[in-house]
């Protein structure tokens, strides 16, 4: 019978890498024949996460690692921004379990051979995957991925004032690499949004690239305006950072939508420009940022993705966007309120500059994954 999987997580900041690392370190409870661990820097640290990467492997004994860098990192209850600072998961689970790979840079023909042996015998049935936001094709990449890998990818886009580093066994700044897990332990993932929908799902029915020029057969703007309100609509230039566009999600059962910002209003045309581009066909709805909101979904999505576990969650990774953390959730953090609904679960994560889940990369978002 194998060893049932046990996890453990520490967070510290200090003044300089060797100090913010060792404080880490010394929090620790590494489980006894642990073999995989997650890794997360804030940026100040960037340049030393090889170092750090060194002395946990000396340390721990754990040879398998995945990570990366975020302006913020977080932990069980906690997230640290603006200061150096280390993130750690120490996993110990069933023999074989899990696989790291190397970063993918467009074709994934190397990713193909190198774990085609692995994934043969063990179906993957989750990637943690980590990427460097100048990637070129980055959608792209990570739909093939998952595509090829076969299993649910959780992960987020390194955010950083500085290097984008990705660990991946090894130190590399390109690309998408993590690692893929099978289904020996138990999985649960859970998506919760920034935003809520203020208006009806709209179809678009003419577009160029990525600006809106009809939405149900009408003039974009004049739906958008609609939607938003009469108090809004009088004064455009309030919209800014507070209403966005979304993208339903086709096939999602939580109705999760990706969220895109308004990059430019022409009120000649009637037309509306949207971080990214769209076809005639496809839904869209217009949602706004909303603290009140986003506290109450994290808190359901918390609860809803803990209650999907065969049991008690046992280890946590969390992702969330780096526009949401303290800007959003005030004093009480965004982990406070994680930690509130999961309790004291060993819990590690970055704040990205964009999450990834399944398939998709995401804006303003918070991906939660809990093992069992």
């Amino acid at each position: 019978m194998s060893t049932p999987p046990e996890f453990a997580s520490a967070l510290a900041a200090g003044p300089d890498w060797g100090q913010a690392a060792k404080a880490c370190l010394d929090r620790l409870r590494v489980p006894e024949g642990a073999n995989f661990g997650l890794l997360y820097v804030t940026d100040h640290l960037a340049d030393d996460i090889g170092s750090i990467l060194t002395l946990l492997k000396g340390v721990t004994g754990i040879r398998d690692w995945v990570g990366t860098v975020g302006i913020g990192i977080c932990g069980t209850g906690a997230e640290l921004f603006d200061a150096p600072g280390v993130s750690v998961l120490a996993a110990r689970l069933p023999e074989g379990s899990v696989r790291t790979f190397p970063a993918v840079t467009g074709d994934i023909a190397r990713f193909r051979e190198e774990t085609g042996g692995w994934r043969a015998g063990h179906a993957p049935r989750l990637g943690i995957v980590h990427a460097d936001p100048r990637q070129d094709r980055l959608a792209e990449i990570v739909g093939a991925l998952a595509a090829e890998a076969g299993g649910f990818l959780v992960g987020g886009l390194a955010s950083s004032r500085g290097p984008c580093a990705q660990v991946a066994g090894l130190v590399q700044e390109t690309g998408v690499s993590g690692a893929l897990l099978d289904g020996a332990v138990a999985v649960s993932v859970g998506v919760t949004q920034g935003c809520s929908p203020i208006g009806p799902v709209r179809r678009v029915t003419q577009a160029r690239e990525n600006v809106l020029m009809e939405l149900d057969g009408r003039p974009a703007l004049a739906c958008f305006k609609e939607d938003i309100g009469e108090l809004l609509a009088r004064d455009l230039r309030r919209v800014g950072g507070y209403i966005y566009a979304g993208l339903p999600v086709e096939g999602s059962d939580a109705g999760d939508y990706l969220v895109r910002n308004l990059v430019g209003i022409d009120p000649v045309r009637g037309w509306i420009a949207i971080g990214e581009a769209v076809e005639p066909g496809r839904p869209v709805l217009f949602c706004r940022r909303d603290a009140a909101a986003a506290r109450l979904d994290l808190e359901r999505m918390v609860e809803r993705t803990a209650s999907r576990l065969p049991g008690p969650a046992k280890g946590a990774l969390y992702v969330s966007c780096v526009a949401r953390g303290p800007a959003l959730f005030g004093e009480a953090g965004e982990l406070g309120l994680v930690a509130r609904k999961l309790g004291e679960v060993p819990l590690a994560g970055f704040f990205a500059g964009g999450e990834i889940a399944h398939d998709r990369l995401y804006g303003y978002t918070g991906v939660l994954t809990l093992f069992a």
